[in-house]
């Protein structure tokens, strides 16, 4: 295949349209803004995802302009990847994912980075907490928000943000039932959840103590939040975070005979088969019965 080096100096053609005159567009804080805005509109990928390109492609461009880079080429690349070839395997793969999305996506370059692999992450077996030690950071929690916040994550299976986000409007407490507002680009975003009898006693004490009319179902910043949760911790002694309540749902659910189709529907996983996304039933009524049957149980 014929080798194609971009010339970084001003004028050189490096995308569909021309870089503004007297500018080296790679080098540009413009190509940072138009390559986000490629991946939120074009792509419909998650904030959270867009954020760690964006972060991959100026870090690049610092690189670029440290080592006093004329042309991008294969073996360009090659020397950039080569800073990163003792990091870990997570690491290393987000760069390469970052270039591909750069090159093949938006500058429409794809054989400077078709040769590129990602490494294979080994497996690591997921380390479930048990039942006695989620009961443990439970009883460690020292608010009713706290409280309320664990058991929804725990019997939800819902991401941090979607939770963090939710509206009280978004609660059903006639049908227990969950329907999360944060659309986080395509790939992230649950359509609905349930939450059990433990959880709807907690959020209502919980509520029933605040003297707002807020909107927001749980008041909390990021900050707080954290310093809420690193006091369980250290108190309890047992390390739990949203993340690992929602390991923890999906291996209970499946635990206890729930399909892995419908663990993937309530935790907002796109369906992948064909079964999954043309033939089974994700209405309401259906996901509401398969999780009452499941009968899930944090506390008891």
């Amino acid at each position: 295949m014929e080798r194609r080096d971009w010339d970084l100096n001003p004028g050189n053609r490096l995308h569909r349209q021309e870089p503004p005159p007297g500018s080296c567009y790679l080098l540009e804080p413009k190509l940072v803004e138009d390559f986000k805005t490629f991946l939120a509109i074009d792509l419909r990928l998650s904030r959270i995802t867009v954020q760690g390109h964006v972060f991959q492609v100026k870090r690049f461009q610092r690189w670029l302009i440290k080592n006093r880079v004329n042309g991008v080429s294969r073996d360009v690349l090659r020397n950039y990847l080569r800073e990163y070839a003792d990091s870990s395997v997570f690491t290393y793969s987000n760069v390469v994912k970052s270039l591909r999305r750069l090159f093949r996506d938006f500058l429409d370059m794809p054989d400077l980075v078709e040769t590129f692999r990602l490494p294979k992450k080994p497996f690591v077996p997921k380390s479930i907490p048990s039942r006695s030690d989620l009961q443990k950071f439970y009883e460690a929690l020292d608010s009713k928000i706290g409280k309320a916040l664990f058991l929804v994550y725990a019997s939800s299976g819902l991401r941090k943000r979607e939770v963090l986000s939710l509206k009280r409007s978004d609660v059903n407490f006639s049908k227990r039932m969950i329907v999360p507002n944060c659309h986080d680009g395509e790939t992230k975003h649950s359509y609905l959840s349930f939450f059990n009898e433990e959880t709807e006693k907690a959020l209502r004490e919980y509520l029933s103590a605040r003297k707002d009319d807020n909107a927001k179902l749980f008041r909390i910043g990021s900050h707080p939040f954290l310093d809420l949760w690193k006091r369980a911790y250290v108190k309890a002694e047992v390390r739990v975070t949203p993340q690992v309540l929602r390991e923890w749902f999906c291996s209970e659910m499946v635990a206890k005979g729930v399909s892995d189709s419908y663990v993937d529907a309530f935790c907002g996983r796109i369906p992948r088969s064909i079964l999954a996304r043309h033939y089974l039933d994700y209405s309401q009524e259906k996901l509401k019965t398969i999780y009452d049957k499941a009968d899930l149980r944090v506390l008891k």
